[in-house]
């Protein structure tokens, strides 16, 4: 099986299994607070605004800081690579989008540089459980390919581990 048939299949799977209503609902509302980064950057404010002390107001503010740049990032590599969304016969999106583009995944991309430029004012277990969660609802909505994902998570996590300290 080609790289591609394999991403395919395991799209065809994530869009196929586990869709329940509700599940889709909560998912689909789940995965629209991370549109643009919304959630992480609101909760780099909330964070810088009520740290008790300036050395964590400098790192939640570092923190969205670096979400942003990964924003951004995301948008050059997709507006480079031009890979258009996933379309499966008779399985529409469970979501709205923001543009025709897919990879690689913002979502991915944005979670995985929070969750690592979170890691030393939040607790590491939940902003990566949150990385994988926001990962993961992207193929089973139907809007991203998996390696749309895979790359947003390197992507996210390349950039920033790039930062300096």
């Amino acid at each position: 099986m080609s790289p591609g048939e394999l991403d395919r299949s395991a799209l065809l799977l994530a869009r196929t299994r586990w869709h329940a209503p509700g599940a889709e609902r909560a998912i689909s509302l789940f995965s629209r607070t991370g549109e643009h980064a919304a959630c992480w950057l609101v909760l780099g404010a909330v964070g810088a605004v009520t740290a008790p002390d300036a050395a964590r107001r400098r790192s939640w503010l570092r923190g969205a800081l670096i979400v942003a740049s990964a924003y951004v990032a995301n948008f050059g590599v997709k507006v480079a690579v031009r890979r258009t969304r996933p379309q499966l016969p008779g399985l529409e999106p469970l979501t709205p989008v923001v543009s025709r583009l897919s990879f690689p995944s913002a979502h991915a991309t944005t979670s995985f540089a929070a969750a690592r430029a979170f890691s030393d004012v939040a607790p590491t277990a939940l902003l990566y459980g949150a990385a994988v969660a926001f990962a993961l609802s992207r193929p089973y909505l139907g809007v991203h390919y998996p390696s749309d994902v895979v790359a947003g998570a390197v992507l996210g996590t390349a950039i920033a581990n790039g930062w300096p300290a």
